[in-house]
Formats: structure tokens, C-alpha cells, sequence
């Protein structure tokens, strides 16, 4: 298969240099949206980046197998998020715009927001602000306030999950965690332990049931702790001790933070969910109320969820249309090979520094001396390696921040003698992708097909 493709790459490159026209590619559809590259993935799903062929919109959709959804008995849990984000339409969180199921896949819809994570600002730049933090804090709250007014409880706030448009406003995602008011027991309370330990309430640890609003707020009062120290207030590599200062509400304010500031997360981060500050004393308070604008927006109507059981029936009526087509490749080989620099770390910054998620370098070298060589220096790196038709599943078999980092490799042969390897996180932590791939450079020197302007740079 990877043969195949590689003798078509190198007669394409052949006739691009002749000709000068770019070839044509496979453009995969699914109803009017064009699918792009993948930009997450998950245990049950894959996020790729798509268009709307109408409209050009850039959206994201999140593609789940139906069989492993059945199998694991997953699917009333994604029927409560896709029922849980079409009742929410906000400006700080992230829209959902349709579901649409195929014999074997269902799709979701969603706002591709383009500013990266919450987090990996504070990773890049460290603590924020009273004015810069309070600014995302008041959109957080606001935005959690209308889902709590809609009966929605999200239950994994945390800055991860935070996401920045392209203005730098906050936009809440993943509510693959939530629950809707139906839930609740009779008693009144949640009873499902879950979300992120450092940044959960401490009636989620006890499961002896919660209010999800009370929690909700708890974990806001963690994240404004981090977004003005840096640093999680509760934190310990023990467990047991973690849950213990949870439970309790350990923790220090820094020096530098206002005493206004203070009282605040100290209201917030209450261990007794009764006594807890509510958001309607939250919009009071006096540091909160300092330059807040609530966003003025539409409210929108009463969400229509039949797609959403529609999507898991096998009625061929209920089916979107997948298809392949060719249509004018974008770009040629020989344009792939000039923005695939060297393995340098300048390939891992976007416009103003900011982390990318996967990089490319070319490559003189044959596709098995590549694949050798980046197995021989991802290994002493505790990176396990998986290897079938020259793609490369790289797992680090230590757990990090987000999980264990799984990167993804790809060789392809686009001229003769010529490769360009494609490296992508496919899981984990985007600045443990960065440090890894660090490190890796080192041992993959010889391997890199330098240009005399990458010659020049490195002088």
C-alpha cells in the first residue's frame, strides 16, 4: 500500500516538475463538509479539522465509531453531550451546530476555535494579572452561570478545557463529563464521581452526592488560583494527601495577590459546599465587579434533540452522505519540501511563539533508515514503538500532565530519494510534544536533509 503510494508521489513529482501544474487529490466529504487533518484524538473519537463547502466555514468535527461506542456502551453518554452542548448557546462556550450519523460513524458538528488552550498561555507566559485574570475568571463565571440556568453542570472545569478564539476570549468546551438536571436522584444530588482531582470539589470525593452547581464553582475557584499564582493550590504526588488538602482546603494565597483577591478564592474555595459563595454573590463582589461587561447576546430557541437519537438508529432516511472525490491539490511536493525546514525548534511555533501541535522535516534518507533511526532515539526516551506501513505510533510509557503522550509519524515519498516526515500529537500534553520532540532532534541530525539557508542558520 505504502509502495503504491510512494510510486504515485514520485510520478506526480516527476510530471509537477515538467508540467508545473499541481495534481489532483482525494477530497473526502461528509454532507457538505470537507475533511481535513485530524486534530485530536480520543479513546472513542478522532477531531478533524473540516469546512463547509457552502458557506467556507472552518469547523471542527468530532468522528465516533458507532461499533466501539455500542460495544462500550457508551452511547447514552454521547447522547448527553451532544443533548448537553444543544442546549447551550453562549459566547464563551463552544457551539455545538449539528449531529449527523452514517451507517458506522457518528459526526458532531462543532465551532472551531483557533487560540489554543487557557493553560498553555500560562505555560508560555506564567501568572497573569489581577486585571488579565479577572477578565477570563468574569467570562468563565458568566458563561457557567447561564449553564447552570439551563440545568447543565460541566463537572471538569479546568484550564485545559478552556479554550481562546482568535480574539483571546474565553470559550468553555468538553462537556463529556456533564450531567442535565434529569439526572439527578431523588435525593436531589449527583452521585458521579468524576473529573480532574487537583481541580474537584471535596463532596465529589466523599461520593456521598453534590449539588453540581456548588462543585461547578469550587472548581472556578481552583482556576483562578492558578491563572493568578501559576501554580494549583492543592497539589501533592500522593493521592491520599492530595484528597486530604482538598478535603480540608489547604492551601497558601501568594504574597502578591490583593487582599480583595484573597477573600475571594477563599469564599470560593469553601470545603463546606452549604456555606460556598454562590454566583449571585459572585457578580457582588468587588473585585469581581471591577470593569465586568456580561456579553449581550441572542438567546436562542428551544433546541430540537430528534438528530440526536436519530443519529444511533440504522433508518438509511437519518444518513449523511459520505464520498470521495478529486478536485486540484492545494499544494505540490516540491512546495512541501520548502516549508519542511530542518528538525529545528523554530518549527514548533506558530505567529507569536505560541505551541503547534505537529511539525515536518524532509529527509535524503530511505523510509526504513528513517523509521530505525527515529525508533533507535525515541526509546531511550521511555517512548514505546509501534510501526505498520511506514506510519509511527510513538507512546511514552509514562503518564504526564494529560495522560500518556502519544505522538504520531507519518513517511512519505514525495520526489525521488526524497521524504518529508509528518510528526503530530496525537494525545497528551502539547508541551511535553515540544520537549520531546527537543530531544529527539538531537539524535536525528544525520537523518535531516539541511538546505544551505538551514546551513546558514545554524552558523
Amino acid at each position: 500500500m505504502h509502495r503504491a503510494r510512494s510510486e504515485r508521489a514520485l510520478e506526480d513529482s516527476t510530471s509537477m516538475r515538467r508540467s508545473g501544474v499541481n495534481q489532483p487529490k482525494v477530497k473526502r466529504l461528509v454532507g457538505k463538509y470537507e475533511i481535513g487533518r485530524t486534530i485530536g484524538e480520543g479513546t472513542f473519537a478522532k477531531v478533524k479539522f473540516a469546512k463547509n463547502s457552502e458557506t467556507g466555514e472552518h469547523v471542527a468535527i468530532k468522528i465516533l465509531d458507532k461499533e466501539k461506542v455500542l460495544k462500550h456502551k457508551m452511547a447514552e453518554q454521547i447522547k448527553r453531550e451532544i443533548a448537553t452542548m444543544k442546549l447551550i448557546k453562549h459566547p464563551h462556550v463552544v457551539q455545538l451546530f449539528e449531529v449527523m450519523g452514517s451507517k458506522t460513524k457518528i459526526f458532531i458538528v462543532l465551532e472551531f476555535v483557533t487560540g489554543g488552550e487557557l493553560f498553555d498561555k500560562i505555560v508560555n507566559h506564567g501568572r497573569m494579572s489581577e486585571n488579565e485574570a479577572r477578565r477570563y475568571f468574569q467570562q468563565l463565571i458568566n458563561a457557567v452561570d447561564y449553564c447552570h440556568s439551563r440545568g447543565v453542570y460541566h463537572r471538569d472545569l479546568k484550564p485545559e478545557n478552556l479554550l481562546l478564539d482568535a480574539y483571546g476570549n474565553l470559550k468553555v468546551s468538553d462537556f463529556g463529563l456533564s450531567a442535565l438536571s434529569q439526572q439527578v436522584k431523588d435525593d436531589g444530588l449527583l452521585h458521579t464521581t468524576c473529573g480532574t482531582p487537583n481541580y474537584v470539589a471535596p463532596e465529589v470525593l466523599n461520593d456521598r452526592g453534590y449539588d453540581g452547581a456548588t462543585a461547578d464553582l469550587w472548581s472556578c475557584g481552583v482556576i483562578l488560583f492558578v491563572l493568578l499564582a501559576g501554580y494549583l493550590p492543592f497539589d501533592d504526588s500522593n493521592l491520599m494527601n492530595l484528597y486530604k488538602k482538598i478535603s480540608a482546603a489547604e492551601f497558601t494565597c501568594p504574597p502578591w495577590l490583593s487582599l480583595d483577591a484573597m477573600k475571594l478564592i477563599a469564599r470560593i474555595l469553601d470545603p463546606n459546599p452549604m456555606t460556598r459563595i454562590t454566583i449571585p454573590e459572585i457578580l457582588e463582589d468587588e473585585w469581581f465587579k471591577k470593569d465586568y461587561k456580561p456579553p449581550v447576546f441572542a438567546e436562542p430557541k428551544i433546541a430540537n434533540l430528534d438528530d440526536v437519537e436519530a443519529v444511533f438508529k440504522d433508518s438509511e432516511e437519518h444518513h449523511v452522505t459520505e464520498k470521495k472525490e478529486e478536485h486540484p491539490a492545494a499544494m505540490n511536493a516540491f512546495e512541501l519540501i520548502s516549508m519542511s525546514k530542518g528538525l529545528n525548534l523554530e518549527n514548533l511555533f506558530g505567529t507569536e511563539q505560541e505551541f503547534k501541535r505537529e511539525t515536518r522535516f524532509t529527509s535524503k534518507c530511505s523510509a526504513n533508515e528513517i523509521v530505525n533511526k527515529i525508533e533507535e532515539a525515541a526509546k531511550p526516551l521511555g517512548f514505546d514503538v509501534q510501526k505498520k506501513n511506514y506510519k509511527m505510533r510513538l507512546e511514552n510509557v509514562k503518564a504526564g500532565r494529560k495522560g500518556n503522550l502519544n505522538v504520531a509519524t507519518e513517511i512519505l515519498q514525495v520526489a525521488p530519494c526524497v521524504h518529508v516526515v509528518e510528526m503530530r500529537k496525537a494525545k497528551g500534553d502539547t508541551l511535553e510534544f515540544h520537549k520531546f520532540y527537543k530531544n529527539l532532534s538531537t539524535s536525528l541530525e544525520d537523518v535531516v536533509w539541511k538546505t544551505e539557508e538551514d546551513m546558514q542558520e545554524t552558523k
